[in-house]
């Protein structure tokens, strides 16, 4: 059996320390202790050797943020946020995840009791923790998983690996790149647990005169999406914003489907059109990628282009293998570059994956299918 994975919480509320603790008791983890404040966590870290973190924002002394940096500088680990859902609290996770957090978990659910909101609670904190531990930014610092690896490369699995290209500059000539098919129309993009990372490594180098809308699903909570959108506005050079119903989709804009709801894409009169609607209720994630892609099978006669990136789970393998047996260009993030290589490898092992290729390599196969 595999060493327990070894936990350290950091939060200035003893109840919250407490909760943590308890919830994450558990075979396979090990809390080897606790912290009130960042200078606490600090002194302890090289001491107790966790194999991750939960981390509060908001602490007395040294705040959650400033702790991350110098954690980031001196002991590189996984670190899973523990935030606010408010509009502030959703902003400095962001500034937590560019800094290097791996993924959040919202405080503001509820924690204590036997409820149903409890248990998902505490199921959601296990599986990040158990998917984080072991995630592939730090596969360096600390051991390796028992089962890991990239999945091989099997005979009829449509997939080939890029070489390395940097984001801002097209592949070389003669580099692998997306299949010779028409360019496509309109992009569709899911991504989860490490996503709005890996989104801010890659949509940046964008240029303003992508000739395509993009719609992206991220998994997040409605408390998220606008700050988010914002921020990835402020540094891209595509205009970025919050889908809303109605919204028609433009080339050189990105779209970022609402927390709570999902979008649909939907063809109306000759164009394409933004549908919110919270219908199907029966999916795990809301937005869902699935979703997304199944309206893009429905709607869309032209050439799609479908992307799928780092995250925990299946979400948008399904819909990617239904988009590609209508001839979309396919894209999967490599394992190397991911958080967690869940939605990409789950993809790939369906057989409907064109190209597979870390984050940095996204945007230059991009200019190079659309030539710009």
């Amino acid at each position: 059996m595999a060493e327990p994975i070894r936990v350290m919480i950091v939060d200035d509320s003893s109840f919250m320390r407490k909760s943590l603790e308890r919830m994450l008791t558990a075979e396979d983890i090990s809390i080897v202790g606790t912290a009130r404040d960042g200078v606490d966590a600090l002194e302890k870290i090289p001491i107790l050797k966790p194999d991750i973190l939960t981390l509060d924002i908001e602490m007395p002394k040294m705040d959650g943020l400033t702790c991350l940096k110098k954690i980031m500088a001196e002991f590189p680990m996984p670190v899973l946020m523990v935030s606010s859902l408010t509009y502030e609290g959703a902003k400095a996770t962001l500034d937590a995840l560019a800094l290097g957090a791996l993924d959040f978990i919202p405080k503001d659910r509820k924690i204590d009791g036997s409820d149903g909101d409890a248990l998902s609670f505490q199921n959601d904190l296990m599986e990040k923790v158990r998917k984080l531990a072991y995630s592939p930014k730090f596969r360096t610092f600390r051991r390796p998983q028992p089962h890991t690896g990239q999945a091989p490369i099997r005979a009829g699995v449509a997939s080939t690996h890029v070489t390395a290209v940097p984001a801002a500059t097209p592949p070389k000539t003669g580099a692998t790149a997306l299949p010779a098919q028409p360019r496509a129309e309109i992009i569709v993009l899911g991504c989860s647990t490490g996503g709005p990372k890996a989104l801010q490594d890659f949509l940046p180098y964008l240029p303003k005169n992508l000739p395509v809308p993009m719609l992206i699903v991220q998994h997040m909570p409605s408390s998220f999406t606008r700050p988010f959108a914002e921020r990835l506005n402020g540094i891209c050079q595509l205009e970025v914003k919050e889908a809303s119903n109605g919204d028609i989709p433009q080339p050189g804009h990105i779209y970022i489907a609402p927390g709570g709801i999902h979008m649909h894409v939907r063809s109306q009169l000759g164009h394409y059109v933004i549908e919110l609607n919270p219908e199907p209720s029966s999916t795990l994630h809301r937005p869902s990628v699935d979703v997304l892609f199944q309206s893009a099978y429905d709607a869309c006669n032209s050439q799609l282009m479908a992307i799928i990136l780092t995250g925990m789970g299946a979400d948008g393998a399904q819909g990617m293998k239904k988009l590609k047996s209508k001839g979309a260009h396919t894209l999967a993030e490599a394992e190397s570059s991911c958080v967690v290589y869940g939605m990409p490898k789950a993809a790939f092992e369906l057989g409907c994956v064109d190209v597979v290729a870390p984050i940095q390599e996204m945007a230059g196969i991009l200019k190079h299918h659309f030539q710009v």
